[in-house]
């Protein structure tokens, strides 16, 4: 049998729901005031027929009384409780945070399912499950749910909104909403579970998850650096998209609160300021039981629902695992009916005749899978001892009938080129550089952090891990594109790798940075907590914000855009074509023409020196030189290692020359105590470099460089 809290916190809440005072139940079970002051102390508990009179006493049955899963029906029933109007007469005309997001299924997606990672519940290792359910009601199923969330009671206020619904935004999105419902006679649900997940935990009105979603704006409590979200404006996608503005949640918690963890329910109403007769309210509503410790005990609070009231709120979890239902009434997503292909005006998903209302949730569910696919494929990609954080499914109804099956999102579906990649570097198959079908090329990145509160210099760097694979033909993104992301494995940013060569094949890139390149990576806790600062409520890009301005420097921003110009140029590296000599793919020229052929010129037999052919400098945030140079190597026996040496160019006198902070091999050497030694039988070779800001005797803006190879010890 399922057991609730203990008794005595439990008996003291049904005698406040039900208004009795401890004297008062005394008299009515014929006992002393101090046996009730006892149980509800927890010194003692009452006899099993002690119980079938308390529990005639507060009007419920025995079996609540002895399981205490849920409250009882005496006393204050589940109502709605608007915010009265301000009494200095200030109005607010809808959520402003609501604004920062349009309604649309996809940006919905994006900002749950990483809410939802980011709740992941990470002790028994497994991953957060979200499952996404569109849900048509009509005839007796509509009528029974807006029986259930007490309709009548809702409706003069949507009445009140829509008589101004001609004078602001919000207004107009009800009444369209409201309308839209008695017009076509449907009203869609769209519900997000999680499992898995903390769970609304914490007290109704103290900080806590509960009250940061259901009570407050603009919270955001995610801990870790790997927390995808920190503005707290996430949730109010769940209310831009509801037409109605209302969303009904149902939470099992991962620890308890009241001695209870199942069917935590409340609901919220977002509106804009309105008057009913002749009473202003604010905005929002709740959906819960009377407070009884409120003033008047008008205000709503969560309460502990039953199996059936949560079914009828169609809120039913499928199992006990912790995690939150967002049940959104009237979802709708103006993005989809954009989108409006022949084919979606033919049939539905499964292959049945379908009206176009039933269309409207089909073409929901595939940019649910889509956006899902798009965003979160990596966090769905598990490979060698990396599991995934995150499964996801999408399912579509109508009146409890399946429309479209549920779908396990696949990530080898949505993208099958990068995660062939991801799994690749888990597994540890990934080569230095692509020279077959299928192979994943490697290669470390540096972002050079800065020091916090504007300090000059750098705090070190960190090595991000970037990925390449040629382009499949089933990829449903651009190619020749780089997917970024960090610790939750949520998709960032995505930009196209720009001045390619022509000709060049088409790829898919990966660049993991921040504890998704590995929490052993060095700096990797401080690259999320700098590029978490450096998103803006979107999450999409990385770049200058208030934030990292705040934090770290106006100018901190540049180190991203030396990441992304590091990426590019490796990227670059690693898809170009090997150079062909100017004699390959002229042979009918050739047999075309007589020619008389010349003997090969002999390679030297002594040692060769390279020579320095080309040469890219800019002058980095710190003040150093960055650059990098390519060497050309004759023919020969013997190649002479060589020194690079870094100068500052003066008008007269000997040059100064410069330390080098950073000395690393790009292809065709390797660097050894700073010296370059090239790989035999290459003809070309690159390497790239920092200065040490610390030897320049002038401000390198002052400045111009001049760069030697030297044999022997570079003197």
């Amino acid at each position: 049998m399922e057991t609730g809290e203990e008794f005595g916190p439990w008996l003291a809440r049904q005698l406040k729901l039900a208004r009795k005072t401890q004297a008062e139940l005394a008299d009515d079970l014929g006992l002393t005031r101090a046996a009730v002051s006892a149980w509800i102390t927890g010194r003692s508990t009452p006899r099993p027929t002690v119980m079938e009179d308390i529990a005639k006493a507060l009007g419920t049955d025995i079996g609540t009384v002895h399981t205490r899963t849920t409250d009882t029906h005496a006393g204050l029933p589940v109502t709605w409780y608007h915010r009265p109007g301000y009494s200095d007469g200030g109005r607010d005309l809808g959520n402003a945070a609501a604004f920062a997001f349009d309604a649309d299924v996809q940006v919905l997606a994006r900002e749950t399912c990483q809410n939802s990672l980011d709740e992941r519940l990470t002790e028994n290792g497994r991953p957060v499950r979200v499952r996404y359910t569109l849900h048509e009601l009509t005839g007796e199923a509509l009528d029974a749910f807006r029986e259930a969330i007490l309709w009548n009671d809702l409706f003069p206020h949507y009445s009140a909104v829509s008589e101004i619904a001609g004078n602001q935004k919000v207004g107009r999105v009800v009444d369209a909403g409201v309308r839209d419902m008695y017009e076509k006679g449907r009203l869609v649900l769209l519900r997000v579970d999680d499992y898995n997940a903390s769970g609304l935990i914490g007290d109704d009105y103290e900080d806590g998850k509960f009250a940061a979603v259901v009570r407050r704006q603009l919270e955001s409590l995610k801990s870790g650096h790997g927390a995808g979200g920190s503005y707290g404006l996430g949730k109010a996608t769940l209310w831009a998209t509801s037409a109605l503005g209302l969303v009904l949640i149902n939470s099992t918690l991962s620890v308890p609160h009241e001695g209870r963890t199942e069917r935590r329910v409340i609901g919220r109403l977002e509106l804009p300021w309105r008057e009913v007769d002749g009473e202003p309210y604010a905005g929002p509503a709740w959906f819960g039981r009377p407070d009884p410790d409120s003033p008047g005990a008008r205000v709503a609070r969560s309460w502990w629902a039953d199996e059936e009231t949560v079914a009828r709120l169609h809120l039913t979890r499928e199992t006990d695992e912790p995690g939150t239902s967002f049940l959104i009434v009237g979802a709708h997503d103006v993005a989809s009916l954009e989108e409006n292909s022949p084919n979606d005006d033919d049939e539905t998903m499964d292959g049945t005749e379908g009206n176009e209302d039933t269309r409207d949730i089909c073409r929901m569910h595939r940019r649910l899978v889509r956006a899902l696919g798009r965003d979160f494929w990596a966090a769905m990609t598990g490979g060698g001892n990396r599991l995934p954080l995150l499964e996801v499914s999408v399912r579509t109804l109508r009146n409890n009938k399946v429309v479209v099956a549920e779908e396990q999102v696949d990530p080898a579906t949505e993208q099958p080129s990068r995660t062939r990649a991801l799994r690749a570097h888990y597994e540890g198959t990934t080569v230095d550089r692509l020279t077959e079908a299928g192979q994943v090329a490697a290669r470390s990145v540096p972002l050079k952090l800065p020091l916090s509160g504007g300090a000059q210099g750098t705090l070190g760097t960190h090595q991000a891990v970037l990925l390449v694979t040629e382009a499949e033909e089933g990829d449903k993104e651009k190619q020749n594109q780089v997917h970024s992301l960090r610790g939750n494995r949520m998709t960032v940013k995505r930009a196209v790798v720009p001045n390619l060569p022509l000709g060049t094949n088409p790829f898919q890139a990966v660049l993991l940075v921040g504890e998704a390149a590995g929490e052993s990576a060095p700096f990797a806790k401080e690259a999320e907590e700098f590029l978490r600062a450096a998103e803006p409520p979107e999450h999409d890009r990385w770049g200058q914000t208030e934030e990292l301005t705040l934090r770290w420097s106006p100018s901190a921003y540049r180190r991203i855009n030396w990441l992304t110009t590091e990426v590019n140029s490796a990227v670059r590296e690693l898809v170009a074509r090997p150079k062909r000599s100017n004699r390959e793919g002229g042979e009918a020229l050739r047999k075309a023409l007589t020619v008389r052929a010349r003997p090969k010129a002999k390679a030297p037999a002594g040692p060769v020196v390279p020579v320095l052919d080309g040469l890219d400098a800019v002058v980095g945030d710190d003040g150093e030189w960055r650059i990098t140079a390519e060497v050309s190597i004759p023919r020969g026996d013997e190649v002479v290692p060589m020194v690079p040496v870094a100068q500052l160019d003066v008008r007269s006198g000997g040059r100064p020359k410069l330390d080098w902070a950073e000395l690393v091999a790009v292809e065709g050497c390797e660097v050894e105590d700073g010296t370059l030694r090239f790989t035999p039988g290459a003809r070309r070779a690159k390497f790239r470099g920092s200065t040490d800001v610390t030897s320049h005797p002038v401000r390198t803006t002052l400045t111009r460089l001049v760069l030697e190879l030297r044999a022997g010890k570079g003197e």
